[in-house]
């Protein structure tokens, strides 16, 4: 159960918990393709050869790993890799990157997520904390967070307890006092349960919890229900 009276502060987590991830990558890899195939016409025709993408994507992972923590610089680095092997300019590779990346940040939200965020951020000072590429201030949401911290930028993703503590420090508070709040079960729940803070799983899908042993301390189906867990009587 959640011990309300220790909550002074939330860290939030953004992709899959805010608005659902795949459907807007695989919009920014479409509008990605569509420029491609007005500047790099031979690296547009081999993206859309099966499995060249995810064979290039291997790659990167296998000889890039300084770079797991930063997604952008793997999508930028893999774009590299296939306008060089089309034969294209690679010093295309950052102006297609920033196509990829400015339709990365158009998601469309879950119902549920901007009301949550102005009923939280009225109440707790709130942090995001997400291991993927996402801007909270070009998504349009910055207004509501203290800080935002990301792999990328800490060294560290979820679930090391390091960007956890991170995230309680800049709340201004103990990790005891955090509340977490994510959709996967390992790197926000398990993780966040591993650094001390309380952890709310917000499980959309219906799925068990497979995280280990300790269960976090709330599990809602969407954020509506959690924002009626932490001020009940509003919700009368």
């Amino acid at each position: 159960m959640l011990d309300l009276s220790r909550i002074r502060a939330i860290t939030l987590d953004l992709d899959d918990t805010l608005w659902p991830v795949w459907p807007t990558i695989a919009k920014a890899e479409a509008t990605l393709q569509t420029w491609l195939h007005t500047h790099a016409p031979a690296t547009a025709a081999l993206c859309a050869t099966v499995g060249t993408l995810r064979e290039v994507r291997n790659q990167m992972n296998a000889e890039r790993p300084d770079l797991a923590h930063d997604l952008s610089a793997l999508r930028r680095e893999s774009i590299r890799v296939l306008l060089c092997r089309a034969g294209d300019d690679p010093a295309l590779a950052e102006p297609a990157f920033e196509v990829f990346f400015a339709e990365r940040q158009r998601v469309d939200f879950y119902d549920d997520a901007l009301p949550a965020l102005d009923f939280l951020a009225s109440r707790y000072p709130l942090v995001a904390l997400s291991n993927g590429n996402a801007d909270v201030h070009r998504v349009g949401i910055g207004r509501h967070f203290r800080a935002a911290l990301n792999a990328r930028d800490f060294g560290v993703g979820k679930p090391d307890p390091r960007i956890f503590h991170a995230g309680a420090q800049a709340a201004g508070v103990q990790p005891h006092e955090v509340l977490h709040i994510g959709d996967d079960a390992h790197l926000d729940g398990a993780g966040a349960l591993a650094a001390g803070l309380q952890a709310a799983w917000v499980n959309r899908a219906g799925l068990a919890w497979d995280a280990g042993p300790q269960a976090p301390h709330a599990t809602v189906t969407d954020l509506r229900a959690l924002c009626a867990l932490l001020v009940p009587w509003e919700s009368a």
